[in-house]
């Protein structure tokens, strides 16, 4: 690819007496600059007369790192013509058997970069960069005001101490200039803390506006695989910005802060015990500032290749059977926590048991046993989970390490299964189902969500009946989104998520696992006659893609026993 300042047109240059022709313009698709005569042949011949061309100054325009990138490998000097998946990089044909070949995700390049710049990751980039922005102005101007209203409260305080200084004779001055010192130094201290935070936040605004400046160039007038790897660029600036505001808020350098002035009720008798005006202290309280909500892991998700439904086809990592002393299990949820480890919900002769397993498949201990049986699990955050307790109507939560019950929540229905997605608690029952938010614990009926079993994934929730042999998805709200019924789904027990949105369920009455597609329109059958029997329990870890299914092995009997799980 040509990218001399000279823009010297690329097929007129001749190596051997160094002559050349000035440019004018640059044809995108064949990644070449053309003098006025090249560009009117090639605007004539067949094969090129429909390519889009711009002048060489517009091209100049583009960002530097986009005008770095080349289409040909810069080790092997050919043409990239593949793209490895797993380094996310483009590669060339040497490259395969000089540095990738281990690497078994290779796909053409042509297939990654296709209509890039009408994907719908560009939008959402371009939204995200805007929200950035956005978001940095919005902060800009509550630092602006929080100065304003700082330095009137300094002037209300003042007053305040110089009303009382009126009613008092010579022996206040000292104590006067202390007050209105300590007064002045704490000001100075706020105001200093915000212009430093002040400085901070125009230089990145001011980046981020500079990179949605180049980012409208770069749709306009980058190559395809310019835009793809500038994409990777501009995603991982933004996805830091997103991050520097997420971690300013969440932290105590944004807290409000205010001046207040205590007086001291003894100045009535100030001549014999005051020997202070009073007090300066700043007090603080959480920010009440909105800001719009950016993308989780933009940098991972920028132009992801989200796999096909039939390219799903989970392989069998291991078997962990329950230990031999505790002879059997009535397994109703298996859930893989962060640390590798699994929580298991055994109920036996109508008691329900929360027990705790390494990642090897090894007992350690059990957390809670409960009166009457427990239905299901979920992962909530900071050690803890929360346990239904079917018809008592309730459902407790846990601290798994303490292994106790910090709270109990009553509701008006069966608490039958629940579901977390660390901001939001689902429980749900055949009849009706209620959402718990977990910051204000306030409650919310669902009357549309019915389900036997429950999850959660980007504000949808998905949910089986086991009757009706069916998996639906709702809004948080309740509206229903999309039905999914078939022959090959028979009473359907757990169903789980991965991070594509894909829907795996528990198909108990035919021995299967199946796994529907995001829009609920299309399905495979990913395990079926793989030594799974009866499977009820089903989990994913979003971050490895590991699955665990409970399986029946207990004899040829058709009770709920389960004893085995399989990953």
């Amino acid at each position: 690819m040509a990218s001399s300042d000279r823009n010297v047109c690329t097929l007129c240059y001749d190596d051997d007496d160094g002559t050349s022709t000035e440019a004018v313009v640059w044809c995108i698709e064949c990644e070449v600059f053309l003098c006025t005569d090249c560009g009117k042949h090639h605007k004539r011949s067949r094969t090129s007369k429909e390519h889009k061309t711009i002048s060489s100054t517009e091209y100049h325009k583009l960002p530097q790192f986009m005008l770095d990138i080349s289409s040909q490998c810069r080790d092997h000097k050919k043409k990239f013509e593949l793209y490895c998946s797993f380094h996310a990089c483009p590669c060339c044909v040497i490259c395969i058997t000089d540095k990738h070949q281990k690497c078994h995700e290779m796909k053409p390049l042509s297939d990654i970069i296709r209509e890039v710049k009408s994907s719908a990751s560009v939008q959402l980039l371009e939204k995200d960069l805007k929200n950035v922005k956005e978001n940095f102005e919005e902060i800009i101007n509550c630092m602006n005001s929080r100065i304003e209203i700082s330095i009137s409260q300094k002037q209300k305080a003042t007053e305040e101490i110089r009303s009382m200084r009126k009613s008092i004779d010579d022996y206040l001055n000292k104590i006067e200039k202390d007050i209105l010192d300590d007064l002045e130094s704490k000001q100075s201290n706020i105001k200093s803390e915000i212009y430093t935070l002040l400085q901070q936040l125009t230089q990145r605004a001011n980046e981020i506006s500079q990179l949605e400046s180049e980012f409208s160039i770069m749709t306009q007038y980058a190559t395809e695989l310019q835009m793809y790897v500038g994409l990777r660029e501009i995603e991982k600036a933004t996805s830091q910005a997103a991050k520097y505001i997420e971690d300013l808020i969440s932290g105590d350098e944004f807290e409000e802060i205010n001046l207040n002035l205590n007086i001291s009720s003894e100045l009535e008798s100030i001549l014999k015990d005051v020997k202070s005006f009073g007090d300066i202290y700043i007090n603080t309280r959480p920010c009440t500032l909105e800001l719009k909500a950016g993308r989780k892991d933009q940098a991972q998700n920028i132009v992801l290749t989200i796999p096909r439904i039939e390219q799903i086809k989970p392989s069998m990592l291991k078997k962990l059977t329950i230990p031999e002393d505790i002879f059997s299990m009535n397994i109703r949820a298996c859930r893989l926590l962060p640390d590798g480890k699994y929580l298991i919900i055994d109920n036996q002769f109508y008691t329900g048991h929360l027990l705790l397993f390494s990642n090897a498949g090894m007992f350690l201990k059990e957390v809670v046993a409960f009166n009457g049986c427990s239905f299901d699990t979920c992962v909530l955050r900071n050690n803890s989970v929360a346990v239904t307790l079917g018809l008592v109507k309730q459902t407790a939560l846990l601290d798994v390490e303490k292994n106790k019950i910090i709270k109990t929540i009553h509701l008006s229905h069966v608490c039958d299964a629940v579901a977390s997605d660390e901001q939001m608690l689902v429980i749900s029952s055949t009849e009706k189902s209620t959402l718990v938010n977990l910051n204000d614990e306030s409650h919310t009926i669902l009357e549309g969500v019915v389900a036997d079993r429950v999850a959660l994934f980007n504000g949808n929730i998905y949910g089986t009946l086991y009757k009706a042999k069916q998996v639906n998805c709702y809004t948080s709200t309740g509206e229903p989104l999309w039905t999914f019924q078939h022959k090959d789904i028979v009473s359907p027990r757990e169903l789980a998520l991965d991070r594509n949105g894909f829907v795996y369920i528990a198909s108990r009455g035919n021995n299967n696992i199946v796994v529907v597609s995001p829009d609920g329109k299309t399905y495979k059958t990913i395990l079926s006659e793989d030594g799974i029997k009866h499977p009820y329990a089903i989990d994913i870890n979003r971050e490895t893609g590991i699955m665990i299914v409970s399986s029946h092995i207990c004899g040829d009997s058709d009770d709920e026993s389960s004893n085995s799980f399989c990953i």
